[in-house]
């Protein structure tokens, strides 16, 4: 079985292409401040939104909504770093609903809050 990295990600050779994922990522990093739903990011390779949940999960060991929060705690955790901009902003800015919304996602993955990370 063919395994390379992508980005942060492990892919596995099965149901999209290197392509495809690729194609999605991209889509996702994007577009990461909007409300991203499944039909949306399935139509992007043309692939109904049950089958595109499943051979992204088979891809990358995650589902796509947990990918996207992924990826949003990843740039709020930079955007914490790099800048001063208040904790709410930066939430609304990666695509969270909320503050609160962010903490708790945070919390979640990183096992701190982001303010301990400022």
């Amino acid at each position: 079985m063919l395994t390379t990295t992508t980005s942060t990600t492990e892919f596995k050779h099965k149901g999209l292409t290197r392509i495809q994922l690729q194609q999605v990522l991209n889509y996702i990093q994007t577009h990461l401040e909007r409300d991203l739903s499944l039909a949306e990011l399935a139509e992007t390779l043309n692939l109904s939104p049950t089958y595109f949940a499943s051979v992204f999960k088979q891809a990358i060991e995650v589902s796509p909504h947990q990918y996207v929060i992924q990826q949003r705690v990843e740039r709020a955790k930079l955007m914490l770093s790099k800048t001063d901009l208040a904790i709410s902003d930066i939430a609304l800015q990666v695509g969270f609903s909320s503050q609160s919304h962010l903490t708790q996602q945070f919390k979640r993955l990183t096992g701190v809050t982001p303010k301990q990370i400022r």
